[in-house]
């Protein structure tokens, strides 16, 4: 049986919430059961008022999405496990290294959905930009501060 390239409320709804739950639209359609993701793109390029609902549902999903990432951004950086692997010494003794590998790519997830949320919602997950205007009569100079609001508060 070939993949569904007809649109359908269910289908609509069931992309959505997987969308919510934090799946990506490639994962998705490669399931069975769920048409190819030209399909989808399709659905949404359409200037067709039958999609006008599923549109407004997909960009509702996005959103959803980034705060799913911003409670798993949370248990990725809490879970120590695999942080520690034991290690056996010569003479029997054991002890614990820290695992580079695991430290690295818990790094990397974390880092890869705040850079993906900071893009997908930038009023919410975004750098908030400050810009302050000083100098003296005629001249205007104008300075750009970046303030990261996931950094640590210098003042404690």
């Amino acid at each position: 049986m070939g993949r569904p390239t007809k649109y359908t409320a269910k289908l609509a709804d069931d992309i959505c919430t997987r969308i919510a739950n934090g799946e990506n639209l490639r994962r998705i359609c490669a399931d069975e059961g769920y048409p190819a993701r030209s399909s989808v793109m399709s659905w949404l390029a359409s200037s067709n008022k039958t999609y006008a609902g599923f549109r407004e549902q997909y960009a509702r999903a996005m959103s959803l999405r980034a705060d799913y990432w911003a409670d798993e951004i949370i248990e990725i950086a809490d879970d120590g496990t695999n942080d520690w692997v034991p290690r056996k010494r010569a003479g029997g003794a054991s002890d614990a290294v820290l695992n580079h590998e695991h430290v690295t790519r818990s790094r990397l997830r974390v880092d890869t959905r705040k850079w993906l949320m900071a893009r997908m919602e930038p009023k919410k997950y975004g750098d908030r930009v400050q810009n302050e205007l000083s100098g003296t009569l005629g001249v205007q100079k104008i300075e750009r501060t970046i303030v990261d609001p996931h950094a640590a508060d210098p003042d404690g």
